[in-house]
Parts: structure tokens; sequence; C-alpha cells
């Protein structure tokens, strides 16, 4: 279906390939790739290759087969890295949803501290208030009168006392 000769690529003119190939090889590094386009189910097969280049070099046959699918065959390489990608995948949203829970219960816990704190303060500069509140006040004084020897000298004063003293007496 193809040959390569004189450093040109030939495409046959006949057979199933002939408008649909293309040369994508290079000699030099040794590449002799062809591309064919649209391919269809009738081009299943395996195909030989065969390198020659008299009068010196007579290479060994190989063999291509060619398998044309409606959709490309899932391969297990892509199963399998699914599969890792989809766990690792799980457990970076797992440690995010930790982290996060975590920051936030932290974060509750330090506005819970703050307002305890805060609390705390006031209470102390409430009572700090108030103890300035009385410092400001005048002193009490607690005094107790001793009765128990101006009770005697009042009765006796009664007793003593003129007519007129009393204010039964004055009316």
């Amino acid at each position: 279906i193809f040959h390569y000769a004189k450093g040109q690529p030939y495409i046959d003119d006949v057979g199933s390939f002939k408008e649909r190939m293309e040369w994508v090889g290079n000699p030099r590094r040794k590449d002799g790739s062809i591309v064919i386009h649209n391919l269809d189910y009738t081009d299943n097969g395996t195909f030989t290759c065969d390198v020659k280049n008299p009068p010196d070099i007579v290479g060994k046959s190989s063999q291509v087969t060619l398998y044309v699918f409606e959709k490309v065959p899932t391969r297990y390489g892509v199963v399998l890295g699914s599969v890792i990608g989809g766990a690792l995948g799980l457990v970076a949203v797992l440690v995010a949803l930790v982290y996060l829970l975590r920051h936030c219960w932290l974060r509750r816990q330090a506005t819970l501290q703050r307002r305890l704190s805060a609390m705390e303060k006031g209470k102390l500069q409430r009572s700090a208030k108030d103890a300035s509140k009385r410092s400001r006040q005048a002193p009490v004084l607690y005094a107790m009168l001793d009765h128990s020897r101006g009770t005697k000298a009042a009765g006796e004063k009664k007793a003593k006392g003129a007519p007129g003293d009393s204010r039964k007496d004055k009316k």
C-alpha cells in the first residue's frame, strides 16, 4: 500500500487506502510511520512491513495488526487511573472537610473565649467602678450613744422637775 524509495514516499494508486493514507515518518530518525484516515470496519487486518535497501541491507519482515472499533476500548490503565484518582479525590475532600470543621470549631471557641473574657473584664470594671463610687462617698460613721447614764439623769429631772415642764402642763 506504501513504499519509500530514493528519498520520496510513494502511495499506491490502487487499493482501499489510496486516498486516505499520509506519510508522517522521517528516515533520518529511522521512522517509517504512516497515518490512515477515516478507518472503517473493512480496514481490519494484518499488514506486513518489509525493509529493503539493496544491495547491502535486507531487513526482517514485521507484522502490524490493525483493529478498527466503533468506540475506543477502555484500557485497564484508564480504569485503574480513574479508581485511584477518585479515591485520592475523596481523601482530599475529606481532609478539606475535616480542616474546615476544625477551623470553624476553633474560631467559635476563640469567639466564646473573647466573650467570656469581656464579661469577666466587665465585671472587674463594674466592681472597680463600685469601689471608686464607694471611695467617693463620705465615710459613714457608726456611733452608739450610751444611754445608760443619760436615762437616770432624765428620770431624775422628770421626778424633780417643776410643774409646767412637761408638755401636758403647758396646755
